[in-house]
């Protein structure tokens, strides 16, 4: 997997000294309300990136690609997805890291189209869908937990780099 900088952030694979501080991440429920099982993937040449700040080398949180499986009604899919402890929030790291991440799998991976799904209430979530340039598609619920969920879309030919 591929490193990528951006002016702040290092996406970039796990190290084992991130499982503590990404762990606090995970406990916390304001993090966890709007995720389903935070599971990684690599067989496609992509998967969820550690997430460094720069300046000060903490783990912020995950951002990255997967496939759907859970919501086979998307399929063939690829999404992207993202995970900041709270004392990160509102500052810019998560549309910062999908920017970065929408870029690698649109230009690197040559994907021609990425979705990404957020439950409804997910504010902050579906404002970076919009600042990647993602569109609302579609409105379906989980198969598991029955809980609305929102489909956006982004093809190659509408991202703005």
């Amino acid at each position: 997997m591929t490193e990528i900088r951006t002016p702040r952030l290092l996406l970039r694979r796990w190290h084992d000294d991130d499982l503590a501080p990404m762990a606090d991440i995970d406990a916390d429920p304001r993090v966890m309300r709007w995720i389903d099982d935070g599971s990684v993937w690599d067989e496609e040449g992509f998967g969820l990136f550690a997430v460094e700040l720069l300046a000060s080398g903490e783990l912020a949180g995950c951002t990255g690609l997967s496939v759907p499986e859970f919501l086979p009604q998307v399929l063939p899919a690829v999404a992207i997805s993202w995970r900041f402890g709270p004392q990160f929030w509102g500052q810019g790291y998560a549309s910062e890291a999908a920017h970065a991440t929408l870029e690698f799998a649109l230009q690197d991976r040559g994907l021609d189209r990425v979705i990404s799904i957020s439950q409804v209430g997910d504010d902050a979530s579906e404002n970076i869908m919009r600042k990647l340039g993602m569109e609302w598609e579609s409105e379906t619920a989980h198969p598991v937990h029955g809980r609305p969920l929102r489909v956006h879309a982004i093809d190659l030919t509408e991202f703005q780099a």
